[in-house]
């Protein structure tokens, strides 16, 4: 399996998540992104023009890493993938979508919460899992995941924030997925982008501190 677009996902280790009602509010967010210096996003399926998104924002900013959130069966993971996504996300753990992402030769992420799941995901050919909700396990929980299952990369979603990042960074998360504290749905709708490339620049120089200690 090509693993470019993991490996890339792992040395920035932001992926912001979008969420919007319309085409133009995805593609001012991503502008917005960008121009904090994010370089990995995730538009969910739940998006109304989610696959036009991808391809338009693809387009627009070529060496911006796309994926495709919020994918809960393999068909939507086959249409994401037909429409340029580079990685896929889910919420849940499900065998026949990692299955299709494998097959067109794309890195998948799946949600999973326990180290049953975890491994489960692995052997079903995910190369790294999304920790989700981490707002009620904490840091700790990936520390202590890394004890038995050391081989396996993790994302931590849910409840990642200014405040926390650091932490989920320190205590061994691969990547960071952001929703709302980064793309508040309120800012999008009051068309507040440059609070967003704001908080963009903030995650961004967080990361860029972490790594500096390593």
């Amino acid at each position: 399996m090509s693993t470019s677009s993991l490996e890339e996902i792992k040395r920035v280790k932001l992926v912001a998540i979008i969420r919007s009602h319309s085409l133009e509010g995805l593609e001012n967010t991503a502008r917005s992104l960008y121009h904090g210096g994010i370089r990995a996003i995730e538009i969910t399926m739940n998006t109304p023009g989610a696959l036009r998104g991808i391809e338009r924002i693809k387009e627009t900013y070529p060496e911006l890493l796309i994926g495709a959130g919020t994918v809960l069966d393999s068909e939507t993971a086959r249409l994401a993938i037909m429409s340029g996504a580079s990685f896929i996300l889910t919420p849940t753990l499900k065998k026949e979508t990692i299955e299709t992402a494998n097959r067109y030769n794309l890195p998948i992420i799946p949600g999973v919460m326990t180290p049953t799941e975890v491994l489960t995901a692995y052997e079903y050919g995910a190369q790294m899992v999304k920790i989700f909700p981490i707002r009620q396990l904490g840091p700790k929980y990936l520390t202590d995941l890394g004890g038995p299952l050391p081989f396996v990369e993790t994302m931590a979603v849910g409840g990642i924030s200014l405040e926390n990042a650091g932490l989920f960074l320190k205590a061994g998360a691969s990547a960071l997925g952001i929703g709302s504290s980064l793309v508040d749905e309120k800012l999008v709708k009051q068309c507040d982008f440059e609070e967003i490339e704001r908080r963009a620049a903030s995650f961004v120089e967080i990361v860029n501190k972490v790594k500096s200690q390593n």
